[in-house]
């Protein structure tokens, strides 16, 4: 990095794909470095620490995924050795081709990070990096729901779908956030180690940001998994959405397909990338979290409506596959005052005579 007068040339990477509010968020947050704090406190403006572009392949305006008219700063040549690069979430279909403008995108970052420029990115875009092969052999995250594009795709990738934040690489220059609110997380991160850890509480405390600090796998949806065309797998799918509570729905499956336990597991882990039985859990334990998060059932009678036996076979299924214990993620989406004042809200509105608003 720069020395302290210098300012840090910052390249944030806009395309047809790119979300609106992620890609101005991160440019508002770093104009306001050093200004607006001071100006909050009445003290004078610190020098800027960061000059920050909206750059796109070549510079001239697009619709972002959004609808949105968007006129970037520059295009890529025109920036030709920014110290920092910041890929935006992109909105892709998983089960898509990768947009032929990844390479000529890719071998810009390629050449940016060969000039030691940090290299970052926030949700999705951490598929950018992985075409660019700056990711091959490195832990990195992105957002649960491109995580098995990411690592269908990108088999060399270290995925660490758990991961809010994972900086990897030579001298940890490569830093992939997941989900497109960690764009306050990775922001954060870069104001602590390029400026202080005062200026980063004091982002945080203008912007009302928190840190992610329970991961990533308490927002996931589980059942987000691949496509494929196997209709005798597809047929037990349908099934054991319906029956997954029974005693042993595994062998079910494999009766009902016709052929031997483990031929058919061959064959349901080669077209869903799961075995029958991680299938199952993964069923069970998205059905118990919404009922964790819509009834006030006990965490026992969750456990046997589901298929759980024992209690405490549920409990490790549940913390394994979400992160939380089961009660830990009850609270977070019960317990807030958000989602209290959405409950009461459903209340009265079934209430003819109740005010809502």
């Amino acid at each position: 990095m720069p020395a302290s007068n210098k300012l840090i040339t910052t390249a944030v990477l806009g395309s047809p794909w790119t979300g609106t509010s992620t890609a101005y968020s991160i440019l508002d947050v770093l104009s306001s470095v050093g200004r607006d704090w001071e100006m909050l406190h009445g003290a004078p403006p610190q020098s800027p620490v960061f000059a920050a572009s909206l750059v796109s392949l070549d510079g001239q305006p697009y619709t972002d995924i959004n609808g949105r008219r968007i006129s970037p700063d520059a295009a890529l040549d025109d920036l030709q050795e920014p110290q920092l690069v910041i890929v935006p979430d992109l909105h892709l279909d998983p089960n898509a081709q990768i947009p032929n403008e990844f390479a000529a995108l890719g071998k810009w970052i390629r050449r940016a990070y060969a000039k030691d420029a940090m290299v970052t990115s926030v949700c999705s875009g951490a598929l950018l990096l992985a075409a660019a092969g700056l990711l091959d052999g490195l832990d990195a995250t992105t957002h649960w729901g491109y995580s098995e594009m990411l690592r269908q795709r990108f088999p060399d990738v270290r995925l660490r779908r758990e991961r809010i934040l994972v900086p990897s690489g030579d001298g940890h220059r490569i830093i992939t956030a997941g989900g497109s609110s960690a764009w306050a997380d990775l922001l954060l991160y870069l104001l602590a180690r390029l400026v202080s850890a005062e200026e980063a509480r004091r982002i945080a405390k203008i912007y009302l940001l928190e840190p992610h600090t329970d991961g990533q796998l308490c927002y996931a949806s589980l059942t987000a998994g691949r496509q494929h065309e196997d209709k005798l797998v597809a047929t037990a799918q349908v099934w054991v959405a319906d029956n997954y509570d029974q005693r042993n729905p595994v062998r079910a499956m494999s009766e009902m397909s016709g052929l031997s336990e483990r031929a058919f597991l061959r064959r349901f882990r080669s077209a869903t990338g799961q075995s029958p039985l991680d299938y199952v859990q993964t069923l069970r334990v998205e059905e118990a979290k919404h009922m964790l998060e819509t009834t006030d059932k006990s965490i026992e009678e969750i456990a046997e409506e589901i298929g759980y036996s024992e209690p405490s076979s549920f409990r490790s299924a549940f913390r394994k596959r979400v992160g939380l214990p089961a009660s830990a993620y009850r609270k977070k989406w019960r317990g807030s005052a958000v989602f209290r004042h959405c409950r009461q809200i459903e209340i009265k509105a079934d209430d003819p005579h109740a005010r809502v608003f």
